[in-house]
């Protein structure tokens, strides 16, 4: 399956979903313009703040979609130019050299993968979920969208794209993907907020999440965990 007429193998479309983000939307999309062979894409899901306007001044393409990150990232792969995407949270920092390093060392043929994370938050709990996370990555071959999932066009297309569910579009992403082939992992990490786990406590957010992902696995319905997510 080819790529997708006009698109470029030596450039990277970055796909955004993004929601009410605007401070931080304005942070990734400066972390990112710096490096010229990425095309930025950002995705608002129907925001009340100036994330569509921030998208519009700073961003490569900007687009609304319907509210809910499978459906936006999958408007943003089909207005996406380049071969190969990378998905990123609107809340995630790349530090300097990480996206030169990831265009420099892009595989010559259709791969996928993941970076490491690091929380942004100061307590220590979270140096322990980071590194539980990226551990967890490494041995299941199945991340989160926090940790920058990559994948070429062509393998992304033969599983059918961005899965359309509410939750879990990640986890079932992965799965799909490393059927075809073993992911790689970029050891230059990525940073993504801990706001979450902070806002509702750690121990809450880590066993709630738990909680979604082991009913996930046992055949629960994701939209009906979106609901209970999402609140």
């Amino acid at each position: 399956m080819s790529a997708a007429p006009g698109t470029s193998d030596q450039r990277v479309s970055v796909v955004i979903p993004a929601l009410n983000d605007a401070a931080c939307l304005t942070r990734l999309l400066a972390d990112l313009r710096a490096e010229p062979a990425l095309e930025l894409v950002v995705v608002d899901g129907g925001s009340e703040d100036d994330t569509g306007a921030v998208a519009e001044a700073s961003a490569d393409v900007a687009l609304r979609a319907v509210r809910g990150r499978a459906e936006q990232l999958r408007a943003g792969v089909a207005r996406a130019s380049a071969a190969w995407l990378w998905f990123l949270h609107a809340d995630t920092r790349v530090p300097p050299g990480v996206a030169a390093a990831f265009v420099r060392d892009l595989p010559r043929r259709p791969a996928w993968g993941w970076f490491d994370v690091r929380l942004d938050g100061r307590r220590w709990p979270l140096r322990v979920i980071e590194t539980a996370m990226n551990w967890r990555s490494a041995l299941t071959s199945v991340t989160t969208g926090d940790q920058g999932i990559f994948a070429h066009r062509r393998l992304l297309e033969s599983v059918g794209g961005i899965p359309r569910q509410g939750l879990m579009e990640d986890v079932e992403l992965c799965r799909r993907l490393r059927r075809l082939q073993p992911p790689r992992r970029s050891r230059n990490a990525i940073t993504t907020s801990s706001r979450r786990w902070e806002r509702d406590g750690i121990l809450r957010t880590v066993l709630l999440m738990w909680a979604l992902r082991l009913r996930y696995t046992f055949g629960a319905d994701p939209n009906m965990l979106a609901k209970h997510y999402y609140g």
